[in-house]
């Protein structure tokens, strides 16, 4: 993983949690045939490709939260 990609991807998710799921579960949609959402001229690793995406504002997340637990 490029450490300047992972440090501009933390600007946007802080959470290092969050971010290690978002690109955890991008890298595997990646891994089995889905296509980037980013163009590239040098081969990357899932990873990597993922995290472009955060940088470039093509995925995103939504903190889930459990309003079952607030009755």
């Amino acid at each position: 993983m490029r450490d300047e990609y992972l440090k501009e991807a933390q600007k946007i998710i802080s959470d290092p949690n969050a971010l290690i799921n978002v690109v955890s579960r991008r890298s595997k949609q990646l891994k089995f045939g889905n296509k980037p959402l980013v163009e590239s001229l040098e081969k990357l690793e899932p990873e990597d490709i993922a995290l472009r995406e955060i940088i470039e504002g093509k995925i995103s997340y939504q903190e889930w939260s459990d309003d079952s637990s607030e009755s």
